[in-house]
């Protein structure tokens, strides 16, 4: 079992024939994830390591039956690309790129919300089912199959929680990067209630950082709906007030926002919070 992606997903890449999305495409296809093809205006008709090229995604999803598209285009091209998911019918779109205006991505949630198609990112590494599929820039080899979810803004921070997990024998469900743009598709509550509804995951990490109250509203929801232990890393304990760190989200703002404000914030709804990343296996066991 896993959540949002597994085994019979069928993918597509928005901007397959581009450096970025042919480079993770083909690392998707070696894992054994099942691209179906790509989309980019102009080149329909071509091929990409034998997968079809479209110039519309309605007529790729129309032609593969696809149900989740990554979003690999330039900023100034993402929001008509996930919209233009949207429309096709596509139920998963994952976003990987970054620089995308606030203003863009508010028309793009509503969007997509109005579609009743799931968004995750944008600004984030994507999905990954170990053993099944991967879509986006997970790597292989950081993860293997088990039963800890795992949900972070920074992808980073995901290959090295989960490479320190994997070496100390535990594996995972699903890994969700859900980004850390002030604006993002899905919420570290909607996945934590996907992993709390999901029989196969029994425990689940959350990796957070400085700015914004994401943290702080799944801490609510872990003390009054989690039945699964949840073991927490928020990153950012040394930044200067005022100053973004890493993503546009990452800022405290006011005294709000703080890493203390959203460790304490875990420890009361009780989970257990990690001092470094390292720490998060031994708090899993």
């Amino acid at each position: 079992m896993s959540i949002l992606i597994d085994q019979s997903s069928r993918v597509l890449v928005q901007g397959i024939t581009g450096r970025q999305g042919g480079f993770h495409a083909k690392l998707m296809m070696e894992y054994g994830t099942d691209v179906v093809g790509g989309v980019t205006p102009g080149k329909g008709g071509e091929w990409f390591e034998g997968k079809p090229v479209f110039d519309t995604m309605r007529k790729a999803v129309e032609t593969t039956n696809a149900d989740v598209s990554l979003v690999t285009v330039p900023a100034r091209f993402a929001a008509d690309a996930m919209m233009e998911a949207a429309d096709a019918g596509v139920q998963l779109v994952i976003c990987l790129t970054e620089h995308i205006p606030v203003s863009d991505m508010m028309k793009v949630v509503s969007y997509c919300a109005q579609k009743g198609t799931r968004l995750i990112g944008p600004n984030c590494p994507g999905v990954m089912t170990p053993g099944q599929a991967k879509v986006g820039i997970i790597p292989a080899m950081v993860a293997a199959p088990g039963n800890v979810g795992v949900v972070s803004k920074s992808g980073t921070l995901t290959y090295e929680v989960g490479f320190a997990m994997k070496n100390a024998g535990i594996g995972n469900s699903t890994i969700v990067g859900i980004g850390g743009d002030p604006v993002i598709g899905t919420t570290f509550v909607e996945v934590l209630e996907m992993f709390e509804n999901d029989p196969e995951t029994e425990k689940v990490a959350l990796l957070g950082e400085i700015g914004g109250s994401a943290e702080i509203v799944a801490a609510e929801y872990i003390k009054n709906a989690m039945t699964k232990p949840v073991a927490a890393f928020i990153a950012g304990r040394s930044a200067p007030a005022g100053k973004r760190m890493g993503h546009a989200g990452a800022i405290v703002d006011g005294g709000e926002g703080s890493a203390e404000e959203k460790i304490q914030a875990l420890e009361t709804a009780g989970a257990r919070v990690a001092a470094n990343p390292e720490e998060i296996p031994g708090l899993l066991t």
